[in-house]
């Protein structure tokens, strides 16, 4: 089974790895005897899906996720099913990788109009002539 992550790029489910571990915080005894925390672990520097382009994207963005080895770590104990939380470990992987991917578009420069210059002038005008007329000194000479 591969993941398809954009039109581009799809990985095999084998280039990924998963292990299971007890899962924190409360459920009861069951807690205590199931392994219901999936970890899923992907290597981006080993991966063949990926070209040396996608990869650098994928390392320089995820940055915090990714270790000194170049293994992404996603972690899954939402629901007490391991077979569940691997499901949701695959849809945040999925989801993380697209947005890596994803290109930016470049910012076109832009100019600011003259008339919208002028007319922040004139508010900026409106606005001190508003304030100086309410300090004005008024003398109530009888």
């Amino acid at each position: 089974m591969t993941i398809r992550i954009n039109e581009q790029v799809s990985i095999p489910e084998q280039e990924l790895h998963f292990t299971a571990s007890h899962s924190s915080g409360p459920g009861g005894q069951n807690v205590n005897k199931v392994s219901s925390r999936v970890t899923l672990w992907f290597d981006v520097g080993d991966s063949p899906s990926l070209t040396p382009e996608q990869k650098d994207l994928i390392i320089r963005r995820l940055r915090n996720r990714i270790n000194k080895d170049g293994v992404l770590r996603i972690d899954s104990q939402q629901t007490r099913s391991q077979a569940a939380n691997r499901e949701l470990a695959v849809e945040r992987f999925s989801e993380l990788m697209q947005g890596a991917l994803r290109r930016v578009p470049t910012r076109k420069k832009t100019r600011v109009s003259r008339a919208a210059k002028l007319r922040r002038l004139h508010e900026k005008k409106t606005r001190s002539t508003m304030k100086k007329e309410r300090s004005r000194k008024v003398s109530f000479e009888d």
